[in-house]
């Protein structure tokens, strides 16, 4: 996004042009004057100036160029910036189905997203507020948004396995909880970007539908941000029916969770390693670490116009001493 704060500057630029015109005008004026004066062409070339006009243009052209520049400088333009943010308010939702189980990622799906959202937490800001919801059957609340890291770390640690997963859900509940936050913080003057991320190796299968909470999140305004963790070869091991051991596949469902994410403004990741995980943190903590604002820039368009007067006065001064 870009505007300016000061715009009716900007007609000056109408005598910038003027200027041009009367340039070129002039220059044309001058050129047919001077030649019908020597109407004899073999005359004209022995008496005309042997400068090179082209030089004259181009010195004449940078003064013009920086003059517009100047005056784009005096709209005061401004343009979105990306700054560091210190302060953010982040609902980590974690998957714990029974497919979290799958040992394709070592040592599995569970223990390995729990490694690395403990180290995802260590890396953030000291004042941004995190809160933790975990989701099988059905979604809860464990941590709501708080600057204890340690106590959302250690509840991370105690995360089990269920049955069912409740994707919608786990968005609904993680959206109120930043709601009842952020009406808090905005009544101390403490709000914050807000954001959920969403860890999961599969899809909906009870509760609220994924997509369902679409519309949701951008009423709110909450961008969400999904993992897709785990690879198309999982299987889990449950007792057989008849006594024993019975495998079942767990292949990992990115669909649902990447129309999430981009339904809602955030980015969808996809990792089949811890290894791989680990970097889609530190890629999420560098974009929610980061926020946007409108600042001045009109010390660009200062810098080049005066580099440009430097530039034609340099040219100037070197091009016309020496062949005058």
């Amino acid at each position: 996004m870009s505007n300016f704060l000061s715009p009716g500057w900007l007609f000056a630029e109408l005598i910038v042009l003027a200027l041009a015109v009367a340039y070129v005008a002039w220059s044309l004026v001058g050129k047919q004057r001077f030649a019908v004066r020597y109407s004899n062409v073999e005359l004209l070339d022995k008496v005309a100036p042997k400068r090179a006009g082209w030089r004259r243009h181009v010195v004449s052209g940078l003064f013009l160029v920086a003059l517009a520049l100047m005056v784009v400088a005096l709209a005061r333009p401004q343009t979105d910036v990306t700054v560091p943010t210190e302060k953010a308010t982040l609902m980590l939702a974690i998957d714990t189905s029974l497919s979290m189980e799958a040992t394709d990622v070592d040592p599995n799906r569970l223990k390995a997203a729990q490694a690395a959202a403990v180290s995802f937490i260590d890396n953030l800001p000291d004042k941004f507020n995190v809160g933790l919801v975990e989701f099988s059957g059905s979604a809860q609340v464990l941590v709501p948004p708080t600057t204890d890291h340690s106590r959302v770390q250690r509840s991370i640690g105690k995360l089990k396995l269920d049955e069912g997963t409740a994707i919608g859900d786990a968005v609904d509940v993680s959206l109120k909880s930043i709601n009842d936050f952020t009406a808090d913080a905005e009544t101390s003057g403490d709000a914050a970007p807000a954001a959920v991320i969403v860890l999961s190796d599969g899809e909906t299968t009870v509760g609220r539908p994924t997509l369902e909470a679409i519309p949701v999140a951008k009423e709110a305004g909450v961008p969400v941000w999904t993992i897709s963790f785990g690879t198309p070869e999982g299987v889990i091991t449950i007792p057989g029916e008849f006594g024993g051991e019975q495998s079942i596949p767990v292949p990992v469902a990115p669909e649902p969770l990447k129309a999430l994410a981009e339904g809602t403004g955030g980015k969808a990741f996809t990792a089949e390693s811890a290894g791989q995980l680990n970097k889609v943190y530190e890629e999420l903590g560098s974009a929610i670490g980061q926020d946007t604002e409108l600042a001045e820039i009109g010390w660009r368009w200062t810098l080049g116009g005066f580099a440009l007067l430097l530039v034609a006065g340099g040219l100037s001064t070197w091009w016309f001493r020496r062949m005058i």
